[in-house]
């Protein structure tokens, strides 16, 4: 019989798989359908999915509050359409991956720079090997930064200044209901978009609709669903370095299913930066180590 933790554990790797697997539904899904509509249609559904479960809470919170939260929406927005935006025009995920999953190393930059909250030591650890990483990353015929690699560290940016004000607001309101607000506007905002700069096909594809339900359904409710499942049993820390995993699956599927090419110097970035997350997200446990 499994544990606790090891069901827990077990739940976190599944997630990570089909977080890895989100890339690819995305990437299929706008070959048929525009990014931004893409978008915009997926997070309306999703926050018309909570509603029903957070409705009564419009009452009991302020208006100021929801003001706040769709402010804070927009944030989560502009991440996600740098995101989406950034995949249309990249033929490598994997690198995007890693270049995303740098927004964790931003977190304490931006909550420096607003609320003055010195970062730690091992932030300063593990900065330098991030910064390697993407000069890696960009090594190609001498130096070169491609505009999707700008986009994906535009979107890691907005993650990371969501995220500090995202913080703020989760203590004072229901979880859902702010939840289903950012959805909402992240939804509204990318069909606007779409609305001013797309223009839709005549028809789709039926396998496009496939991969935009695969999108919604399994990398988005399911994906949620069996991560806040996971994290119930698996202390935050150790459940922090299983997600480490997503950038790795999203390489080897990428490589699999796109053949995607991995240059040495490709290959050297992506392990700098998932070494420098390591050692962010282990914490304490490294500096008691080396004591």
């Amino acid at each position: 019989m499994l544990h606790n933790e090891q069901k827990g554990t077990l739940i976190l790797v599944a997630t990570t798989m089909l977080a890895s697997l989100g890339w690819i539904f995305s990437k299929e899904t706008i070959q048929g359908l525009p990014p931004f509509a893409f978008i915009g249609l997926r997070f309306v559904l999703a926050s018309l999915f909570l509603l029903p479960f957070c409705y009564c809470s419009f009452t009991k919170v302020h208006q100021k509050d929801i003001a706040k939260s769709m402010g804070v929406g927009l944030l989560m927005a502009m991440a996600l359409m740098c995101w989406i935006y950034a995949i249309s025009i990249s033929s490598t995920l994997g690198e995007g991956a890693f270049i995303l999953s740098l927004s964790m190393l931003f977190v304490p930059i931006v909550a420096w720079a607003l609320f003055k909250q010195t970062p730690s030591r091992t932030f300063w650890m593990s900065l330098p090997l991030s910064i390697a990483g993407l000069a890696f990353l960009s090594l190609a015929d001498g130096w070169l930064i491609s505009s999707s690699q700008l986009w994906f560290l535009a979107s890691a940016l907005f993650l990371a200044l969501h995220f500090n004000m995202n913080a703020k607001l989760a203590s004072k309101m229901p979880i859902l209901l702010l939840t289903c607000i950012q959805l909402f506007v992240t939804g509204g905002f990318g069909l606007t978009l779409s609305l001013l700069f797309e223009t839709l096909p005549d028809s789709i594809e039926d396998t496009i609709w496939g991969w935009f339900a695969l999108s919604t359904l399994v990398a988005t409710s399911l994906r949620y669903v069996l991560q806040t499942t996971g994290q119930k049993y698996v202390l935050a820390a150790n459940a922090a370095l299983i997600m480490l995993l997503e950038p790795i699956g999203t390489v080897i599927l990428s490589v699999i299913w796109y053949e995607e090419q991995m240059t040495m110097s490709k290959l050297i970035g992506c392990t700098l930066i998932f070494l420098s997350l390591v050692i962010y997200r282990a914490g304490g446990r490294i500096r008691r180590f080396f004591h």
